[in-house]
């Protein structure tokens, strides 16, 4: 199989990364040809096709008017990415597209394109983005799913994003897209969870046209640890919509007992390393260097308050036998398996919180045996070996090989 593998960073920046680079590596070392497309970036992995990649984008960047305008023409509709995919695809000839995160930089404009080059489209959806024109599914911290994949004014309605611009750009973007049907001609959807397979064909399409793949992760590269040293950890993004703040809420009330660690940077660290001083900061942390700190720990929360799909931060806590208390909302619960492999608790309830990390400190042969059993879910159901043959048999399903 030749396989056009798109997805707008090129470099390891979140979890939708995690999964691509999975994928994508695997295919090669399986000798399928994979022809890579994304963005320009200093940070990229190396790639042949490079010289196909768009230009940098910078959104954020400041311009005049013809400049701002010209921009948000480019977040809608690339036409820059589409002369060089264009190039690309005749050059190489690929029969199946597997597409990731393209929005804004990419576009979904490409879609159309690859159905007129006669190339079937497979696209991974690693958020709401198909019911949710800012993808996050959040209105003032809040969940929120008013535009129901079709009502996409509401974000200027509800102000949502706090910015006039932005509300009015992403609903112009779904109008676009909507009105040129370019996610209608994707052969087939999959998505990391039942609850975002369930939530798309509530809203958008139907259920035939999606397929749940589980997230998969290196079982064989995540040795479980048999120490436990006496500390919780939290390691991820540090912002709102992840929930930091209810654990520090949350530890507040039971630092005596419990110490926590924090791994990760993000738009609110400085804010929080001061307004919380009992709380061991790390900073960013990678590799090894992190197994060995998760894989120390007594347990590790994951307190989100929006609608993770698939939690990687999860996968990698289970695989290295640390159970987990996770917030109850989007594919968290399919993860967590309430008092076998961890606990879970009601989105931002400090209160249960508290309740549920020291029920586990209190207990260390409790912790034990969830952290086993957390394993053992990760072997059976979440192995990256699992996941990859299964995506190997979907592309030969699309093809017709089957």
């Amino acid at each position: 199989m030749k396989i056009l593998f798109a997805n707008k960073f090129f470099f390891l920046n979140g979890g939708s990364e995690t999964v691509f680079f999975q994928e994508r590596n695997f295919l090669k070392g399986n000798g399928e040809s994979v022809i890579d497309f994304s963005m320009q970036d200093e940070r990229n992995f190396p790639s042949e096709f490079s010289e196909y990649f768009v230009p940098n984008i910078d959104y954020k960047k400041e311009a005049g008017l013809f400049g701002k305008l010209q921009t948000a023409g480019e977040f809608i509709h690339s036409r820059e990415a589409l002369k060089r995919l264009e190039s690309l695809v005749d050059q190489e000839g690929p029969q199946i597209a597997h597409l990731h995160n393209i929005y804004h930089q990419l576009t979904p404009s490409i879609i159309p394109l690859l159905k007129k080059k006669k190339v079937k489209v497979i696209m991974t959806l690693h958020d709401g983005k198909m019911v949710c024109p800012a993808y996050l599914m959040l209105n003032r911290d809040k969940i929120c799913v008013l535009c129901e994949g079709k009502h996409f004014y509401k974000p200027i309605t509800t102000r949502c994003q706090g910015s006039i611009s932005k509300e009015l750009l992403f609903s112009a973007e779904a109008y676009w897209h909507k009105w040129r049907r370019s996610y209608e001609q994707v052969d087939l959807f999959l998505t990391p969870s039942s609850f975002l397979a369930d939530l798309v064909s509530r809203y958008r399409f139907s259920i035939e046209k999606i397929r749940v793949l589980r997230n998969g992760i290196d079982i064989q590269s995540c040795e479980p640890s048999d120490q436990d040293r006496g500390y919780a950890i939290y390691f991820g993004r540090l912002s709102r919509e992840k929930g930091v703040e209810t654990l520090l809420k949350a530890h507040a009330q039971t630092k005596e007992h419990i110490p926590l660690k924090v791994v990760g940077t993000g738009p609110l660290e400085d804010e929080w390393r001061l307004r919380y001083p009992d709380v061991e900061f790390m900073g960013y942390r990678s590799g090894k260097e992190l197994q060995e700190i998760v894989g120390n720990a007594s347990f590790v929360v994951v307190p989100s308050e929006w609608n993770e799909n698939c939690s990687m931060v999860v996968l990698e806590a289970m695989a290295l036998a640390r159970p987990v208390i996770g917030s109850k909302i989007g594919g968290i619960p399919e993860q967590v398996e309430h008092g076998v492999t961890g606990f879970l608790f009601e989105m931002g309830n400090v209160a249960e919180l508290c309740e549920r990390m020291l029920a586990l400190w209190s207990d260390r042969e409790l912790r034990y045996s969830m952290g086993l059993a957390a394993r053992r879910k990760v072997e059976k159901e979440y192995s990256l070996r699992k996941h990859l043959y299964e995506l190997l048999k979907i592309y030969n399903e699309v093809l017709g090989n089957v």
